[in-house]
C-alpha cells in the first residue's frame, strides 16, 4: 500500500514537472517544421491557419477537461465515499456536469487575463504561433491524460509558446516575463503541498 502511494505521488510530480519541458521541446520542433513547411507561402495562409484553429482549440478544450476537470471530479468523488454517501469509488453523472460547468464558467469569467499574459506577454502570438500552440498544448495534455498524469494546461501552454517563439525569434521572447511564470511555478506546486500537510495535520488533532 505504502509502495503505490509513493507511485502515484511519484507520478504527480514527473508530470507537473516533466510536462512544461515536454511542451517546450515539442513547441520548438513543431514550430520549426510549420516554418519550412510553410516558407514560401503567401501571406494569404493566415486565414487557413485562423480556421483550422477551430479545430486545435476545440482539441486543446478536450484535453484541458479530459485532464483538469479529472481532478476535481476525483477529489470530490472521494469526499462522497469517505463520508459514507458512496459506497464505491464511481464519479456521479452531477459531478461531471458540475465540474465541467465550473471549468467552462471560470474560463469566460476570468481566463481573459491569463489569455492576454499567454498570448502577448510572452511572445507576440501570430496566427501560426496560435495553431501551433494549441497543436501542442493539446497533445502532451492529452498524452498526459492517456498516461493518467496531472499537468496544469497554463503551464504547458506557456511552456509552448516559449518553445515555439525561441524556435521562430528567441531574441523577441519575453524572457523576464517567462521568469515570472517559472517563479510562480516553483512557490505554487510546493506551496500547495505545504498548506495540504497543514490541514492535514490541524484535521488529526480535531479528529483525535
Amino acid at each position: 500500500m505504502a509502495h503505490g502511494k509513493i507511485d502515484g505521488v511519484a507520478k504527480i510530480l514527473i508530470g507537473l514537472v516533466i510536462s512544461p519541458l515536454v511542451g517546450f521541446g515539442v513547441g520548438w520542433l513543431l514550430q520549426k517544421f510549420m516554418m519550412r513547411l510553410f516558407a514560401r507561402a503567401k501571406p494569404s495562409i493566415n486565414k487557413w491557419f485562423r480556421r483550422s484553429q477551430w479545430v486545435t482549440s476545440a482539441f486543446l478544450a478536450f484535453s484541458h477537461g479530459a485532464n483538469d476537470a479529472q481532478k476535481s471530479m476525483g477529489i470530490i468523488t472521494l469526499v462522497l465515499v469517505l463520508s459514507g454517501q458512496m459506497t464505491e469509488f464511481k464519479v456521479p453523472f452531477w459531478v461531471i456536469l458540475t465540474c465541467a460547468s465550473a471549468i467552462t464558467l471560470g474560463i469566460l469569467s476570468g481566463g481573459w487575463r491569463i489569455v492576454r499574459t499567454v498570448g502577448f506577454g510572452i511572445y507576440k502570438v501570430r496566427p501560426l504561433h496560435a495553431l501551433d500552440t494549441q497543436l501542442t498544448a493539446a497533445a502532451v495534455i492529452y498524452g498526459a491524460s492517456v498516461l493518467g498524469a496531472p499537468v496544469s494546461t497554463t503551464h504547458v501552454v506557456s511552456s509552448s509558446i516559449m518553445g515555439i517563439g525561441t524556435a521562430d525569434r528567441a531574441k523577441s521572447v519575453r524572457w523576464g516575463k517567462a521568469q515570472e511564470i517559472l517563479s510562480t511555478w516553483l512557490i505554487t506546486i510546493p506551496g500547495a503541498g505545504l498548506v495540504g500537510v497543514i490541514c492535514y495535520l490541524i484535521s488529526m488533532i480535531f479528529t483525535r
